[in-house]
């Protein structure tokens, strides 16, 4: 079937050139302004938070080093994943076969990484929470900054590995011009469901699950009238109140993060059919959704963040010895 060159991405290339979207002009300009605004919000409210734990010195724990890398991979969430892919799924891709497959190697790397942090997270409430005497020799800034740099190397690696292919011959999928596309293989895909959502929700789950029971046990046993001396005992084995509270906080961005996130994997369980509909379309953006509601959960449960953002916004932060400021 012929094609008028105003139907095409490149008139000039009659006959390799990809055809245009035909989605309406008015949904394009509302799907672009939605997207733009909440990839707005989503760069700005983690801005807020990087600079927040990077800035003030009293942050700088073991649990807000892995708040400040989810922060850093919902940043990159909102900057490059969220513009990139509404411009690939409603115009033509210009920018050439070399630029699309880094693109997607990144858009695989920073879910990775996220799902990465997640689990980190996990293991770093489960320490807390079930091993409190040995959390501060086991779980230093120190090795938690190690875990998030093997974590990002892991990711970035393994989406390298997974898009090799790709990567040595861009393009090598594009069946035209003006296309931006990446074919696994049902083995590829079935080791890239395992290894980026089986397991690391399995092991979320079962963790937060670990927490939840011992959390609940302890705070009926905070409650519970039983003698001085048993009671001066068992505070030394409870993890204190304030490491359950962070428990409570971490284990609501969790669970929003898993809502966020199946329908994302569910549409590579649903099989081929479903992939390249607008339900694919809007599992990926509930997906990258959850990267601006990720601050949010931070505003209404970390005191320290409002005051941090106050101070931000104020710009005391310039003043000197700023982040010596008493914040907790």
């Amino acid at each position: 079937m012929e094609h008028t060159p105003s139907e095409l991405c490149f008139p000039q290339l009659l006959n390799t050139s990809c055809r245009k979207p035909t989605l309406p002009q008015s949904e394009v300009v509302f799907l672009h302004t939605l997207v733009s605004s909440i990839s707005l919000l989503t760069v700005a409210l983690n801005l807020l938070v990087i600079i927040s734990v990077s800035h003030f010195r009293q942050l700088h724990t073991p649990t807000n080093i892995l708040l400040l890398s989810l922060a850093v991979s919902d940043f990159l969430v909102g900057l490059l994943l969220m513009p990139v892919e509404i411009l690939r799924k409603t115009s033509c891709w210009f920018l050439g076969d070399l630029m699309c497959s880094l693109y997607i190697c990144v858009s695989y790397s920073i879910p990775s990484a996220s799902v990465g942090n997640m689990v980190l997270i996990s293991l770093d409430r489960y320490v807390a929470i079930c091993d409190p005497l040995h959390y501060t020799t086991r779980i230093t800034v120190r090795r938690v900054k190690l875990c998030v740099c093997l974590c990002w190397f892991c990711s970035v690696f393994y989406s390298s590995v997974v898009l090799k292919d790709d990567l040595t011959q861009p393009g090598r999928y594009n069946s035209c011009y003006g296309d931006c596309v990446v074919l696994f293989d049902h083995t590829a895909d079935a080791i890239d469901l395992a290894l980026t959502f089986i397991v690391p929700v399995t092991v979320i789950i079962v963790l937060y699950m670990r927490v939840f029971v011992v959390a609940v046990s302890q705070a009926r046993a905070m409650r519970s009238h039983i003698t001085a001396v048993i009671l001066q005992r068992s505070v030394t084995l409870t993890a204190k109140k304030s490491e359950l509270k962070a428990a409570r906080t971490l284990g609501v961005l969790v669970v929003v993060f898993l809502i966020c996130l199946f329908p994302y994997y569910g549409m590579t369980l649903a099989g081929d059919s479903l992939l390249n509909t607008s339900s694919a379309f809007l599992g990926i953006y509930l997906f990258y959704f959850n990267s601006c509601l990720n601050p949010v959960i931070y505003a209404m449960f970390y005191p320290w963040f409002r005051k941090s953002v106050k101070l931000i916004v104020t710009l005391q932060i310039l003043q000197p010895g700023s982040c010596e400021a008493n914040i907790l």
